[in-house]
């Protein structure tokens, strides 16, 4: 966007507001307030766990939500954890992979019969596999970034989404997962919050699953992304 039309827009919103341009001293205020990063309360029962009752947290939240959890030793696993949960869910063992490096070498042709499409989402895709960025322990929410490697369509278009975590990924709060993308560089043009599969309400007050995007959100927790392993899960 160009400043011509960015300023044009504020323009517009000012008038709406019937005020004018803040002053210079305003205007300074409010960019040191924006700056600073303020957090938020802190929630006890997070931030005062060491890192497996962190982790440990971050799965019961998840599974409060209707999200499923498979923890593995290994990347090495990961192939062998997600043929098994589509077996177990009677799911077509084809997958759209996002084409993140992270995901590069993980050993897929251990599971030759897991058929790997490496791409954005498309209409006729019923299962993707994607990384996350962070995971949230307080609320067993996923922190999930848009990017050329992690298209945002991958979270929302297929019937059941697929996400690799790291348990070195697993933040106590909010604040901390943010903290984590200043820290990374530039912010993403999207950050989707994920906590539990799409649902909604509205349906004579009843839960129904998949209603905006996924009815099923798996996860597989890899405790040890340093470790070579041999393939096998806990």
């Amino acid at each position: 966007m160009s400043g011509e039309a960015r300023e044009e827009i504020l323009a517009r919103i000012r008038r709406s507001l019937t005020r004018g341009r803040l002053s210079a001293a305003r205007e300074t205020e409010l960019r040191e307030l924006v700056a600073a990063h303020r957090r938020n309360l802190i929630p006890a029962r997070a931030a005062a766990l060491d890192d497996p009752d962190r982790v440990s947290l971050f799965v019961a939240m998840a599974e409060e939500v209707q999200t499923t959890v498979a923890r593995v030793n290994s990347p090495a696993a990961v192939p062998e954890a997600v043929a098994r949960y589509l077996a177990a869910e009677n799911l077509p063992a084809n997958l759209v992979l996002a084409p993140d490096p992270s995901l590069d070498d993980l050993p897929w042709g251990a599971r030759p019969l897991l058929r790997i499409r490496r791409g954005r989402a498309e209409e006729r895709d019923a299962v993707s596999l994607t990384p996350c960025f962070g995971a949230i322990a307080e609320t067993g929410t996923l922190m999930l970034i848009s990017g050329a490697g992690t298209p945002t369509a991958l979270n929302f278009l297929p019937d059941t989404h697929i996400v690799l975590v790291y348990a070195d990924q697993v933040v106590a709060t909010y604040e901390d997962g943010w903290d984590r993308l200043r820290a990374a560089g530039a912010m993403p043009r999207t950050i989707n919050l994920i906590t539990g599969p799409s649902r909604t309400g509205d349906i004579e007050q009843r839960i129904e699953l998949g209603a905006h995007g996924p009815r099923r959100l798996h996860i597989v927790l890899v405790d040890d992304r340093q470790k070579a392993g041999d393939g096998e899960d806990k």
